[in-house]
């Protein structure tokens, strides 16, 4: 009973931060839908769970965050995913994008290099049955050539410049969404590909987490 008087408490306060979202300009319905269904407040300890319905970033261990809601929600938006893509994730970090990712896309791979983070988001997906993700712990600025090339590529940290391997990698047509500029503050970015030429459109000044590995910052 308790259980059941907890999940309707969450679902309420789910539908409250769907109509928040809808009132800043959210308009994208396979977003809010998917916002709608994933359960936010398991992929955040249980010390914050309470707050896990706020537009609010919540730290979620190992030095990292969860971003708003409102930036997942934007930063999906303007991808503009139809449900048939292949997408690559550069920063699992607590599988609450990754969750909403496995909604609006086809496959999703994803990768983190903090190896605690990806154990629980890995264990967290299991449990709310998203079963098309696939994981990889390691340097997320090479990419991941192996199930290259990606309908769309999202950079959930910052970067001076584009990686190499996301333009390697990125499909004729594709979306690549990266935050870049310096460690403290950023513009995200979304770079469209028209065979060899990338389209550029500045979305958003951003702060972000820094993307640390091989072809960004050193950690």
């Amino acid at each position: 009973m308790a259980g059941a008087i907890e999940a309707q408490e969450y679902r309420g306060a789910r539908r409250r931060l769907v109509s928040l979202l809808q009132d800043q300009g959210v308009r994208d319905l396979s977003v809010l839908h998917a916002i709608d269904e994933v359960p936010r407040h398991m992929f955040v300890p249980t010390a914050v769970r309470h707050r896990a319905y706020e537009d609010s970033a919540l730290p979620i261990g190992s030095g990292q965050t969860i971003s708003q809601p409102s930036i997942h929600a934007r930063y999906l938006e303007v991808l503009g995913l139809t449900g048939k893509e292949k997408v690559l994730e550069i920063g699992t970090g607590s599988g609450y994008q990754t969750a909403l990712l496995a909604k609006l896309a086809a496959q999703v791979f994803s990768i983190e290099r903090i190896a605690p983070l990806l154990e629980r988001a890995r264990d967290i997906l299991r449990q709310v049955g998203a079963s098309n993700v696939s994981f990889m712990l390691g340097d997320g600025t090479l990419g991941w050539s192996e199930f290259a090339p990606f309908d769309a590529i999202l950079v959930g940290a910052a970067a001076p410049e584009i990686p190499p391997a996301y333009i390697d990698q990125l499909a004729d047509g594709g979306r690549l969404l990266i935050p870049l500029g310096g460690r403290d503050e950023q513009t995200l970015h979304l770079f469209t590909r028209k065979g060899e030429i990338l389209e550029q459109k500045d979305i958003a000044p951003v702060r972000f987490v820094p993307l640390v590995g091989k072809h960004s910052w050193e950690s």
